[in-house]
């Protein structure tokens, strides 16, 4: 009867936070795709939020990447109360190596129309896909976590109207982004494609002269004088009078 084996602790090594997780597993690689949820509460002073690492084995080595970022719905709760409105949005987008989904929320002071909101809300999704295009995904999970990307946008917004709480409330990668066609072809297919592009302009050239030709054929003469960029002959000059 063959022997159970016993599962034990991995390291998981955390690198855009600077800590080191352990889990339980029979062997690394059972840890190869796995999600480890950690609760960053005590570290960002009560703001409860919950951030999602996916794990690789990089040289023998358990490393955990992050995939998902949230705030934690009670947290939410407890910052509404009567005589304010708020504004949420689910906006898909992409940074420099992922296709992303980012979901901003917003409270104002006070009540406000259905303009204001829409105006905060256009605002907030133009500001982020700008914003976005410009960084790396771990750049963004490290700017939401220390306050980088919410104070900018609460400044931005501020303009339109002042708010109370300006949040990330979850931001995360959905897929990598996808090369360009031309950068996944194989270099012989783009050689090719030259090539026939060539041999399509002596074929246009060829057509051309066809077509002058047979014009030629139906005019006069005279009346082919400068057709389809044929020069006019020019006048011999007279000789001079011998005095």
């Amino acid at each position: 009867m063959a022997k159970a084996i016993k599962k034990k602790f991995f390291e998981i090594s955390l690198p855009i936070v600077g800590e080191k997780y352990e889990s339980l597993a029979n062997s690394i690689e059972d840890l190869k795709g796995k999600g480890v949820k950690i609760d960053f509460t005590r570290k960002l002073k009560g703001k409860s939020v919950d951030l999602v690492f996916s794990v690789r084995i990089e040289d023998g080595k358990a490393v955990g990447y992050p995939k998902k970022l949230m705030l934690m719905p009670f947290f939410i709760r407890h910052m509404l109360h009567t005589g304010i409105d708020y504004v949420e949005d689910s906006i898909e987008a992409e940074t420099l190596d992922n296709k992303v989904t980012i979901k901003p929320f917003l409270i104002t002071r006070k009540k406000v129309s259905r303009a204001v909101r829409r105006t905060l809300r256009n605002s907030a999704k133009n500001w982020l896909v700008d914003y976005l295009k410009t960084k790396t995904s771990e750049e963004v999970f490290t700017e939401i976590l220390s306050n980088q990307v919410q104070k900018p946008l609460s400044l931005k917004l501020k303009k339109t109207y002042p708010l109370a709480i300006c949040e990330i409330r979850i931001f995360e990668i959905k897929a990598p982004l996808n090369k360009s066609k031309e950068e996944s072809k194989p270099i012989g297919e783009v050689e090719v494609k030259r090539e026939v592009i060539e041999s399509d302009k002596d074929d246009v050239k060829e057509i051309k002269e066809d077509i002058i030709e047979s014009i030629k054929g139906k005019l006069k003469p005279q009346e082919t004088e400068g057709v389809l960029g044929e020069e006019k002959p020019k006048k011999k000059a007279s000789k001079k009078k011998e005095e």
